[in-house]
């Protein structure tokens, strides 16, 4: 039997063992934290994520390092952030490809649910159906009728096998039974290109991408995804009202760190999270992309990356759509 004394000096240790991390997350943050964001530097999810950041140093009182960690859609960032240390120290700007497209479309290093601690939602963007001003068609039905008119002959691009914009372009194919050719670019700035040129007739890109080219009438919008209209396309309906039920593919951009977090630091973050997504000039500067704020609980995250990944997991298995990397 451990006596009195045994006992007590046993506690005491365990205790000053303990006591390092224990006030390490009772202090959280005290030192600077490295936020990756797993796209190149400029452009909208870049932007997102410094914006995001400016404001987040400022509640928490402590300084955010931007990491640009690109390649492999996301894959490199993903990978480099799962495997390290979950003291809330490395943060990821998860986005659609990486926790929810690709892990339906691809095979990765990397386990998009149970490798990452969610931490909130930032917001979400719609993609829109745009067509060629030479398509004679200013509405969804006026434009299935001319594309089952000329089976073989009618092309949409994307910004590459497995991204959002070809997913959602095989979703209407597969809700309207249309045939349409797929043609995969390095990305969507090509994909505008040719839209542009006549080259294809129809994409499904980011309405803020695709914003710019609509005002100049380079593109003709036709419906958004989303469960309403976008503030900055009234006149355009949503898949939705049109009857193109559960048709909700989004951009979209959250937070995540490596899996293990202690709560108390995810309540941290989340909290300093729904700070600034409560902030006026935070909601303007990333209207400006079309990105509507959607501030989430930790456990609603996990839900909606989880329901992400099972759209177009049965999608993609339903279309066939699978990729080796």
């Amino acid at each position: 039997m451990i006596s009195k004394n045994r006992r007590q000096l046993l506690l005491a240790t365990a205790a000053s063992t303990l006591a390092p991390w224990s006030n390490a997350q009772s202090i959280y943050p005290n030192k600077t934290i490295r936020y990756v964001v797993p796209v190149a530097a400029g452009g909208g999810a870049d932007m997102i994520g410094r914006a995001t950041c400016e404001r987040l140093t400022k509640v928490l009182g402590q300084s955010i390092i931007i990491e640009n960690v690109s390649g492999g859609g996301g894959a490199i960032a993903c990978q480099n952030v799962a495997k390290s240390n979950p003291d809330g120290y490395t943060l990821l700007q998860a986005y659609v490809a990486t926790h929810g497209t690709s892990p339906a479309t691809r095979k990765l290093n990397y386990d998009a649910l149970k490798d990452f601690t969610p931490v909130g939602m930032i917001g979400t963007a719609p993609n829109v159906l745009c067509v060629n001003p030479g398509v004679p068609a200013n509405d969804v039905k006026t434009f299935v009728e001319y594309v089952r008119k000329q089976p073989g002959k009618i092309a949409y691009g994307s910004a590459g096998a497995g991204s959002l914009t070809h997913l959602v372009g095989e979703l209407f194919k597969q809700q309207t039974g249309l045939f349409m050719i797929h043609i995969p670019y390095r990305g969507v700035a090509p994909a505008n290109v040719d839209l542009i040129s006549g080259q294809t007739q129809a994409l499904f890109p980011s309405l803020a991408g695709a914003l710019p080219h609509i005002r100049s009438g380079r593109m003709r919008p036709l419906a958004v995804t989303g469960p309403k209209r976008h503030e900055l396309l009234k006149d355009v309906p949503t898949f939705e009202e049109l009857g193109y039920k559960g048709f909700d593919g989004q951009q979209w951009y959250g937070i995540v760190g490596p899996a293990g977090m202690p709560q108390s630091i995810v309540k941290t973050l989340s909290e300093a999270l729904a700070q600034v997504l409560a902030q006026q000039d935070f909601k303007d500067k990333l209207s400006s992309e079309a990105v509507a704020l959607m501030p989430l609980s930790p456990d609603a995250f996990a839900a909606y990356m989880k329901a992400d990944i099972e759209r177009w997991t049965k999608l993609a298995r339903d279309r066939k759509i699978e990729l080796d990397s």
